[in-house]
């Protein structure tokens, strides 16, 4: 795999000038022609061997290109705030629009790169790093992100002679660092490491290419026509989702949730029954949120339901439990222009609560599976793929501590138009009613089917749906509140505070 650039091959500079202009125009021309088509972001994933020259390559890159357009993307030690999130957040957040490139350095890869270059490399932990890497890879393909990975390497001897040549040179030997000292000495790990995690993670959307770094013209030109090819590549119609590797959390529960055909008459819930067992239940769920165990944790609450099925009203008694400073309540709309430019979960990763938190999405990344289906706004591959991805990000959320708990908030139809003839009759109410809630009326159906198959498929283990009948409204908000209670305090092992 690294033979060729272990060779350690050299360009003239007679080969490197007559290459050098034609490489800049096209790379520019392309660089401006992705800006204005803005059909994709790229993302230039720089890895290899400490001391091949990756640093000064991304640098000339820089003046090679339009550096506006190019965002450099470091991820170091992990910080306190993302420890407190999933491990692909910060990659998540730091995600260029569409039309941008963006150049990673120590991304992704550096977990499965530590683990296959320790002493003992464990082949489960290295089975799953790569295919949790693949999945985010083949996610981020299928949502118009192109994915270039370049790996670095050279010789062994050339590696050497470079960290000599930086440090005799006081302009050149800050660029040195503990971790290229130490190069030499674990070259033959550091290579072995290198084969695995390129064989585990090559993929047809996501390939590597080896660069060989040793001789600062090759590795340049390497890099352009790289990058250039890249630019000229299509995008793939379709990348398939590999398989999660059996995390509990994405186990389907069986039976599934579903959505009530029609709501069966009760007696309506006494306001003193109500009374009682509302405070009782918020008074448990401001003491499970101030808890000391909670402090490792984060609540992330989803409400979906049927127009004027009281997701508002059931949102409200629960914030009335909480400290203000310590919950964010979110309404979701359709996405603005820059989240456009982005894969669709990006605007809920950026979201995402810290420990000791409470995040409320008052509608969520289900709006992909629910109104764009319905409403034809997406093919049918783009929601049918959803699936997977939604469970994947709550798994995800689940690792990091998060507890994630999903309500469906069902009202029937003749209550719902007994509730929007008196929002439109009540001046403080009418806001709430607006022409696309009576054209939803028509599409009941479409809304009944997706919500059943929503459920089928997304009704996981780790963050189960809790189907809940609102006509009767009392009732309604009690069961919410009761089942956010019951839920943090299951995960927090409080059952009984």
């Amino acid at each position: 795999m690294f033979e060729s650039a272990e060779r350690d091959p050299v360009m003239s500079k007679d080969d490197f000038a007559a290459r050098e202009g034609e490489l800049r125009t096209a790379l520019l021309q392309r660089q401006y022609a992705l800006l204005e088509k803005a059909d994709r972001t790229v993302l230039l994933v720089v890895a290899g061997i400490d001391g091949a020259g990756k640093g000064s390559t991304v640098n000339q890159l820089n003046e090679w290109m339009d550096p506006r357009n190019i965002h450099t993307l470091a991820f170091g030690a992990e910080t306190p705030e993302s420890a407190q999130r999933p491990p692909l957040w910060q990659f998540w957040n730091a995600l260029p629009p569409k039309g941008q490139l963006g150049i990673v350095f120590d991304s992704w890869y550096a977990p499965l790169m530590a683990e296959a270059s320790s002493k003992h490399p464990d082949p489960d932990a290295i089975a799953f790093l790569a295919a949790e890497i693949q999945r985010f890879e083949a996610l981020l393909a299928a949502d118009g992100v192109q994915v270039v990975k370049l790996w670095y390497h050279l010789s062994r001897d050339a590696q050497a002679g470079r960290i000599r040549k930086q440090l005799a040179d006081p302009a050149t030997a800050w660029r040195v660092s503990k971790a290229d000292r130490q190069v030499h000495k674990r070259f033959e790990r550091l290579r072995r490491a290198g084969e695995t995690v390129i064989a585990a993670t090559q993929s047809p959307h996501a390939p590597w290419q080896v660069v060989p770094g040793a001789d600062d013209r090759m590795r340049m030109v390497t890099t352009a026509t790289a990058l250039l090819d890249a630019f000229n590549r299509k995008l793939p119609k379709v990348v398939p989702l590999p398989a999660q590797m059996g995390a509990p959390a994405f186990v389907l529960r069986a039976p599934h949730a579903s959505m009530p055909a029609a709501m069966l008459p009760t007696a309506p819930m006494a306001p003193e029954a109500y009374d009682l067992r509302m405070d009782a239940a918020q008074a448990r769920l401001g003491q499970l949120v101030r808890h000391k165990a909670f402090r490792d944790r984060s609540l992330v609450l989803v409400f979906e339901g049927i127009d004027a099925a009281g997701k508002g009203g059931a949102i409200r008694r629960i914030t009335h439990a909480l400290d203000a400073r310590q919950y964010s309540v979110m309404p979701v709309s359709a996405p603005t222009d820059m989240e456009k430019a982005h894969p669709y979960l990006w605007r809920f990763w950026n979201r995402l609560p810290t420990h000791g938190r409470v995040a409320i999405f008052d509608r969520s990344w289900y709006g992909r599976v629910l109104v764009e289906r319905v409403e034809k706004l997406i093919g049918p591959e783009v929601w049918r793929r959803a699936y997977d991805e939604i469970n994947d990000f709550e798994a995800q959320l689940q690792e990091s501590g998060a507890v994630v708990l999903k309500f469906w908030l069902a009202v029937s139809q003749e209550e719902q138009l007994r509730r929007f003839n008196e929002r439109a009759e009540t001046p403080f109410k009418r806001f709430k009613l607006t022409p696309d809630d009576w054209r939803n009326r028509d599409k009941w159906e479409d809304y009944r089917r997706a919500a059943d198959a929503m459920f089928e498929r997304t009704d996981t283990v780790g963050a189960p749906w809790h189907v809940v009948a609102t006509d009767d409204k009392r009732l309604a908000r009690v069961q919410v509140i009761e089942a956010v209670t019951q839920g943090l305090g299951k995960a927090l092992g409080k059952r009984g505070v």
